[in-house]
């Protein structure tokens, strides 16, 4: 998954980029590239250095001073590797660094997460930012600093996120978020199509071919079908937990929309999305709608197999 914070904090921070239209392709194709080379030569070097693994029967004395055998994996299937604790002291082996070596690449993957953390963090805080000017989520959230910086949603995302660390069960509520994110991801990769239909002749800085679009929308489907089949591997309802944790979103959308906004949309938004712009032709009909409905009945019934 944190292959994507690189492609998410490019499209998130497109509008404090020197040149949006030229900057965001660039930004996107690099992490591409970078992750094409990465996840390339760490597992070639891993898989050289290490071997392949396989499975060992060392003698373990217990406390009683009684010798038993303990079936593990040696190699890149190691525990070690496996749970990403040992990782480093394999990295340092690799390199012939030492135990000084060994620590320094520990702090680097330490300093990585926390990384990974501020990076999914300050996108996903513009992310509330934008929704709330395009008048989704509640106004405050649309506040920013001298710099441009969205601190309320920055506040307001760390506060969230320090209520989950909170929960003893950590892996239900990542795989709950996850289900949320699926579903997000979802509605991304359709929404291409749909602006497709409906604005054919606007301008982009970098036009999808065709069969991207197929294979896109193709793929959002395999991900629900992958949702529905193994969610509650980690633990029983937690596809219901995800589901009702995202559509929690739909009361918010409706006190700002109805309540709020008197049921208008911002002017901002309706200027972004050129819904005045004569160009802009609902040519996709029903079929957004029969989408939806399609993912529904793709994620009950991997569910039900599943079952």
């Amino acid at each position: 998954m944190r292959s994507t914070y690189g492609f998410e904090t490019a499209v998130c921070y497109t509008r404090e980029f020197r040149d949006p239209r030229r900057d965001t392709v660039k930004a996107i194709i690099y992490s591409g590239l970078l992750c094409i080379v990465f996840f390339t030569l760490v597992p070639l070097a891993f898989q050289g250095a290490l071997g392949l693994g396989q499975l060992v029967t060392p003698e373990v004395k217990d406390a009683s001073g009684a010798v038993t055998q303990a079936a593990v994996y040696d190699g890149i299937l190691s525990p070690g590797i496996y749970s990403g604790m040992g990782v480093a002291q394999a990295m340092g082996s690799i390199v012939h660094g030492g135990a000084l070596v060994e620590h320094v690449l520990m702090a680097m993957l330490v300093l990585a997460l926390v990384l990974a953390i501020m990076t999914s963090m300050a996108g996903s805080s513009r992310t509330l930012y934008q929704a709330s000017v395009d008048g989704w989520l509640p106004k405050y959230l649309g506040q920013v600093n001298a710099n441009g910086a969205p601190t309320r949603a920055m506040w307001t995302d760390l506060g969230f996120n320090l209520i989950l660390l909170l929960m003893s069960d950590y892996v239900f509520v990542l795989a709950m978020s996850n289900v949320g994110y699926i579903i997000f991801n979802f509605l991304n990769l359709n929404a291409t199509w749909i602006h497709r239909f409906d604005r054919a002749s606007w301008s982009r800085p970098f036009r999808a071919s065709t069969w991207l679009l197929v294979a896109g929308t193709i793929l959002s489907f395999v991900n629900l079908a992958l949702m529905g089949l193994g969610a509650d591997t980690w633990g029983k309802g937690t596809l219901a937990s995800g589901i009702v944790f995202a559509a929690l979103i739909v009361p918010v959308f409706v006190w700002r929309h109805y309540v709020t906004d008197k049921g208008q949309f911002p002017s901002a938004m309706t200027d972004d999305m050129g819904l005045g712009d004569t160009d802009v032709q609902k040519r996709a009909g029903v079929w957004p709608y029969v989408t939806l409905i399609a993912g529904v009945v793709v994620v009950a019934g991997a569910h039900f197999l599943a079952g």
